[in-house]
């Protein structure tokens, strides 16, 4: 079987890795790739929004199966036009994604359905949406409704960071022309179920953790996300189920009884609070970087998994690999900010970890750095603890005078010092 995967970041390339422990795949392309995708597939230079370069791609190779990665392409409608010509694709349509496309159409969606949720109020005008954020307690929570590239939610502690964000997102179009989902501050650890979904059926994934904010302590701006684990000793088997039959089915149900039947993984954000299970958050796709972790615990045909989907089957009950896994992220300075790239990189082929990229260049024959978001490296142990312990020391071999990052990964997992509380971003 061929294979074409749409993306270049670090989820993309654990899902090309993923699909490279198929025996039934002899082929895959991924556009538009990066310096490390390179050297496990074809790289193709293709944006991941050129829908008919894309298409006209894998119909001209004979593609027998796209994997969507980002929710960009998802945006642009990629699987509606795949599906149109006849071809296999992973993902949902354009329609079914505005699960994470619209913040507003996700929360109209579970108010109808009745999946617990934070209360909201929509705002288009910064004036009316000012004077309600001043009339709530803080922290406030805004979300921009579409997509920002992870920098869309901002929890504002004072009535200045209330007024900066509201002016971004509805008078400065930081984000573009939209409008603002104003949301109830929750309290409590969040965590990350991915399922896959062919309509109705739903089969969950491993957990895992994401950790978004920038530096130690869960300190920082929102980043698109600087490490995470799996599994999770916190959250108990009881309140997994408990989510994925009263969260993650609903809203697969409820996709499907709204005309618009979601087919590929749906991604809950999900907190525990003192009320119960929660949801932050829907995305339409695999999630970054929580699926460097889950993606290398399945002990499943991760093709057979996405193929079945595809074709509207069950992927069946899954298997995971009784081992812990805890990835970090490898930024450039100045994340999530304005970085330059261009700085060498040394060593990351030699860290006895797993290492995938996600903003790489080859610059000469040497590795340099191309995004904000440079690297994450993936420790596996039997433990938590040990699953720590083997990514920082392979991050530390990892040369480049340009990065950094967090070591206090995995710390809430692990039961150390309770941080900020967690907010998924989108």
């Amino acid at each position: 079987m061929k294979v074409l995967v749409i993306g270049g970041g670090g989820r993309c390339h654990a899902i090309v890795d993923a699909l490279g422990r198929s025996p039934r795949v002899t082929k895959i392309w991924c556009a538009p790739g990066n310096a490390g995708i390179a050297r496990q597939a074809e790289c193709v230079p293709l944006r991941d929004t050129d829908v008919e370069g894309l298409l006209a791609f894998a119909r001209r190779e004979g593609a027998d199966l796209t994997v969507v990665g980002p929710e960009s392409a998802l945006a642009a409608g990629i699987v509606d036009a795949f599906r149109a010509a006849g071809l296999r694709i992973f993902g949902p349509t354009q329609a079914a994604a505005r699960i994470e496309t619209s913040k507003r159409f996700a929360k109209e969606l579970m108010l109808r359905y009745a999946v617990p949720t934070a209360a909201y109020r929509v705002f288009s005008d910064y004036g009316e949406a000012a004077d309600y954020v001043r009339s709530q307690p803080l922290p406030a929570v805004l979300k921009y409704d579409g997509l920002a590239a992870g920098k869309g939610v901002v929890i504002a502690r004072t009535p200045g960071e209330a007024d900066a964000a509201l002016r971004d997102m509805l008078l400065d179009d930081r984000f573009g022309h939209g409008q603002v989902v104003v949301e109830e501050f929750m309290e409590g650890p969040e965590f990350s179920l991915m399922c896959f979904v062919a309509g109705r059926r739903v089969v969950p994934m491993a957990l895992a953790q994401d950790h978004k904010r920038a530096y130690d302590g869960d300190r920082g701006p929102n980043t698109g996300g600087m490490g995470a684990c799996s599994p999770l000793p916190f959250i108990t088997p009881e309140e997994e189920r408990w989510a994925v039959e009263h969260v993650m089915q609903p809203v697969a149900d409820a996709l499907a009884d709204e005309g618009c039947p979601f087919t590929g993984v749906l991604y809950g954000g999900l907190m525990r609070t003192r009320d119960g299970i929660r949801v932050v958050e829907f995305n339409a796709r695999f999630g970054d970087p929580e699926t460097e972790v889950v993606l290398p615990r399945l002990e499943s045909d991760f093709f057979e998994a996405c193929m079945a989907v595809a074709e509207g089957r069950e992927p069946g009950p899954l298997r995971w690999r009784d081992e812990a896994t805890l990835g970090i992220v490898l930024a450039s300075e100045g994340y999530p900010g304005p970085c330059e790239k261009g700085a060498e990189i040394r060593g990351a082929e030699d860290t006895g970890a797993l290492v995938y990229h996600m903003g790489t260049a080859l610059r000469d024959g040497r590795l340099v750095t191309a995004g904000g978001r440079v690297l994450i490296v993936v420790g596996r142990g039997a433990t938590l603890a040990e699953a720590r312990d083997r990514a920082l020391e392979a991050a530390g071999r990892i040369g480049c005078d340009r990065l950094f990052y967090r070591r206090d990964i995995g710390a809430q997992a692990l039961g150390g010092k309770k941080l900020l509380p967690l907010r998924e971003t989108d």
